[in-house]
């Protein structure tokens, strides 16, 4: 019976999640209620606020579970959450390695797409959530430090940078891909991307 208690529980918790991202993505962050989300989910306000603070609470947890959950990251002591997939790729440091990783992230684009444009909305709106889906981007850097570290691969003071710039340049063109004409098919676009890692990174 507790048993079912629990996962009653997770789903009434799970259903704002989910209409909250699909409202965030249809009619913006700004322009979303609780009320609206609730309407959504087929709850009320009472329930919403029994799991969710506020609305940018619900935002938070996108980002920490759904967005974590997604890429395969897991919390940790230091320096957050950690990513060990992509921490194992970069301590190898293969072609093959890398672009591998970078086709099987590419699968989840659309998945992971909407959490980060929504974050950078509610970020304008909510002063709370300033700079939410840059520490999440900062700790990735951290992790592809971690695993240049781990090979002991380039100078110290190389490493971090290295991060930054692959993450960047990574976080661009999962954010733009689907609706900008870079005259080249998604394959071809992948093998740029693995390419210039590569270069970052080995």
């Amino acid at each position: 019976m507790a048993d079912l208690r629990e996962a009653q529980k997770r789903m009434t918790r799970r259903l704002p999640l989910e209409s909250g991202l699909e409202l965030f993505k249809t009619k913006g962050y700004a322009a979303t209620t609780v009320d609206d989300i609730a309407t959504a989910a087929g709850t009320t306000r009472v329930t919403f606020y029994a799991y969710f603070p506020s609305r940018s609470e619900l935002m938070k947890a996108l980002i920490d579970e759904r967005l974590n959950e997604a890429l395969r990251r897991v919390r940790s002591p230091e320096p957050g959450s950690t990513a060990r997939d992509l921490v194992a790729t970069v301590a190898e440091g293969t072609p093959d390695a890398i672009t591998a990783w970078l086709r099987r992230t590419a699968d989840i684009w659309p998945a992971i797409r909407p959490i980060i444009r929504s974050g950078r909305d509610a970020a304008v709106i909510d002063p709370e959530l300033t700079d939410l889906v840059e520490r999440w981007l900062e700790e990735a850097v951290g992790d592809i430090e971690d695993g240049l570290t781990a090979a002991g691969r380039f100078e110290p003071h190389q490493r971090r940078f290295r991060g930054v710039l692959a993450v960047s340049q990574l976080d661009y063109v999962a954010q733009h891909w689907h609706r900008t004409d870079w005259k080249l098919t998604r394959d071809q676009m992948l093998d740029e991307l693995g390419a210039s890692r590569v270069r970052l990174l080995t």
